[in-house]
């Protein structure tokens, strides 16, 4: 009662855009069960730095590049 869905998101594999189009199909669904427009009231967030440009293609409201403007992660461990 208390949650509101906003939308959906997905990270797909490296290459692998087949996700993209899972959650395009998993957004209509969920929009159809909670009684709402799936383009007008659900976000479709998909896409990252290496393959936003698809996810945009496919529909993406939201992508997340941080990598593209703060550079990659480092992992190493720091002593």
């Amino acid at each position: 009662p208390n949650l509101t869905i906003q939308g959906v998101m997905t990270i797909g594999a490296p290459g692998d855009y087949s996700c993209f189009d899972a959650l395009v199909e998993c957004r209509s669904k969920v929009a159809e069960v909670l009684g709402v427009d799936a383009e007008k009231d659900l976000e479709l967030s998909m896409g990252m730095s290496g393959d936003f440009e698809e996810a945009i293609a496919r529909g993406a409201t939201s992508v997340r590049v941080g990598s593209t403007i703060f550079g990659a992660r480092d992992y190493t461990k720091k002593s």
